[in-house]
């Protein structure tokens, strides 16, 4: 694939990119500063024939979003299809990859788009305090609580309720917010007075639902009410056409924010960035053109590529054999447990199976807690 010179133009309302892949040029015009992180992970992009684009149906509609690829344009059409709705989304995708600013778009395309959008990280919050974020608490209803709390279901009342990261709610508070999703109300720790509420739940992860299901780690009656709609955020790695798109407008504001005029992104370079994996998505993308910036002194961007390379090159390991993966997944289970094998809590339950036959692997694959190096191997029994 090859990539002419990138050009930004000196209007800092408008960025031409002059993106030339056999003959096909591309325009884009991008926003200030997003709202967040999270927020920035896509921005505003524009065809310089608005009026194709339109046509197309790609962005129309969504200005916080960057991308013109199919994967890209399936996720906004759900998100046009659930939107209408009162019915709870489940967003799927890796780290990185804009999950938030797919809910913000189902809220503002909603009937409650002039009601809150609340949201909340529950891996970010402790868990002895994720309820009481989650559902508020009265005043002395545990140590420290020395007045009345709302909690985010009240304050997004009428609202939407973003709650990312949903697969780290513990077990036992996960029935409590079943029935808040089933029925519309919950107490306040601390109070026996219900509370009714009237929210729109859009939840997003990173982890397999199902799979936790399956192990028990999450409740499937939670997961079927979470899983109405499911909407699968693509990685990067899966809307390569969007990455030229991404680089510009990234280039273009974080240019502004250090008072530069990079104005030209190399075609090795675009080439460069478009052939990198991106484990970490579009927020590695976004980091990785901010650092960038900073060290292209001239009018045209200079990113060290020799990182990316050794990111690349770290990011991919040695092969091994599958008794080294078995004997590392093994080890690294009874390190967990702290050596304990046997017991609901012990490393054969954790493996999913008996402990005589885990004992008999450990023999076999040389694992020994009082050595590290690996005891003779035995041949498997018949």
């Amino acid at each position: 694939m090859a990539w002419g010179n990138a050009v930004l133009s000196e209007n800092r309302n408008d960025v031409e990119a002059c993106l030339t892949e056999r003959g096909y040029e591309v325009g884009i015009s991008a926003r200030g500063t997003a709202e967040s992180t999270s927020s920035a992970l896509f921005s505003t992009v524009a065809s310089r024939d608005r009026q194709a684009m339109s046509s197309k149906g790609v962005i129309d509609g969504f200005e916080d979003i960057v991308g013109a690829s199919r994967a890209l344009r399936e996720v906004l059409d759900l998100v046009r299809i659930v939107a209408p709705t009162n019915s709870t989304a489940l967003i799927e995708g890796e780290t990185g990859t804009g999950k938030e600013l797919i809910a913000r778009a189902i809220h503002e395309h909603s009937s409650r788009r002039d009601r809150s959008f609340v949201r909340l990280n529950c891996a970010a919050i402790p868990l002895g305090l994720l309820e009481s974020e989650l559902f508020g608490h009265e005043r002395g209803a545990f140590t420290g609580a020395v007045a009345r709390k709302v909690g985010r279901f009240e304050t997004a009342d009428r609202g939407t309720l973003f709650l990312d990261e949903i697969g780290d709610i513990p077990l036992e508070l996960q029935a409590k917010l079943l029935r808040v999703l089933q029925e519309g109300e919950f107490e306040r720790l601390g109070s026996t007075q219900t509370q009714r509420v009237d929210v729109r739940l859009v939840a997003a992860t990173n982890r397999d639902l199902a799979d936790m299901v399956s192990k028990k780690q999450f409740r499937s009656d939670l997961y079927y009410r979470l899983n109405v709609f499911p909407i699968a955020v693509p990685p990067l790695r899966d809307r390569l056409q969007d990455i030229p798109l991404l680089v510009e407008h990234f280039v273009k504001t974080f240019s502004e924010q250090m008072g530069k005029q990079i104005r030209e992104v190399p075609a090795e370079v675009m080439e460069a960035l478009v052939s990198h994996s991106w484990p970490g998505n579009i927020r590695e993308l976004q980091n990785f053109v901010e650092r960038s910036v900073i060290l292209s002194p001239g009018n045209v961007l200079r990113p060290p590529l020799v990182n990316l390379k050794k990111a690349a090159e770290t990011g991919s390991p040695e092969a091994i054999t599958l008794e080294e993966a078995e004997r590392n997944h093994i080890r690294k289970i009874l390190e967990h447990t702290r050596w304990v094998v046997a017991g609901p809590c012990g490393a054969a339950a954790r493996l999913g199976i008996k402990r005589s036959k885990l004992y008999f692997r450990m023999q076999k694959l040389g694992i020994s807690r009082t050595q590290r190096d690996h005891l003779p191997a035995v041949a498997e029994l018949k």
